[in-house]
């Protein structure tokens, strides 16, 4: 079994910070068609997401259920894995570390050298590249520091969720 792990916030749906709001979620260009190619070739598509909101006090963990069911409305998605704690809390599961991509793809024996990670930052590269996984980028201007190391080097860059399904396709 293969997966494509996507970040949630900036890759998937548009990036509204520390948003719960189901009626704010809106996909980003090209995820629809993405996600849709990728589980039309038997890739599972789970998200996996940092929700620092929860450990920093700006929303109740069960805010994200509804977050869940607004995004199941809008695409199918086998799997959605978020760490709930802070920056600084030193969990092994918020990205860059890659302990849900681990969990994830323990749950749904998910053979992690045959998947992919699509982020938006150089934390979900790394996230993917410590996983195993092979990764593309979405060049949309949500990274801002640029510090690049053999872990932070995507294999692909992309401009979108669109572009970036055409291009696991392809491999």
């Amino acid at each position: 079994m293969r997966a494509v792990f996507v970040d949630k916030d900036g890759t998937l749906v548009e990036n509204v910070p520390y948003n719960v709001d189901p009626a704010q979620i809106a996909l980003t260009p090209g995820a629809a068609h993405g996600i849709a190619a990728l589980a039309r070739h038997g890739y599972r598509v789970i998200v996996i997401s940092n929700q620092p909101g929860v450990g920093l006090g700006k929303f109740p963990l069960h805010a994200l259920d509804a977050v869940q069911a607004r995004l199941a409305d809008l695409v199918t998605l086998d799997g959605f894995y978020f760490c709930p704690h802070a920056p600084n809390d030193g969990c092994d599961c918020r990205k860059p570390a890659p302990g849900l991509i681990e969990r994830a793809a323990r749950e749904h024996g998910v053979s992690l050298s045959e998947s992919w990670l699509v982020g938006d930052i150089l934390d979900d590269i790394e996230a993917g590249r410590r996983a195993g996984c092979r990764t593309v980028l979405l060049d949309n201007g949500n990274e801002t520091e640029w510090q690049l190391t053999p872990e932070r080097r995507p294999h692909h860059v992309a401009r979108d969720l669109g572009e970036a399904a055409a291009l696991i396709l392809e491999q």
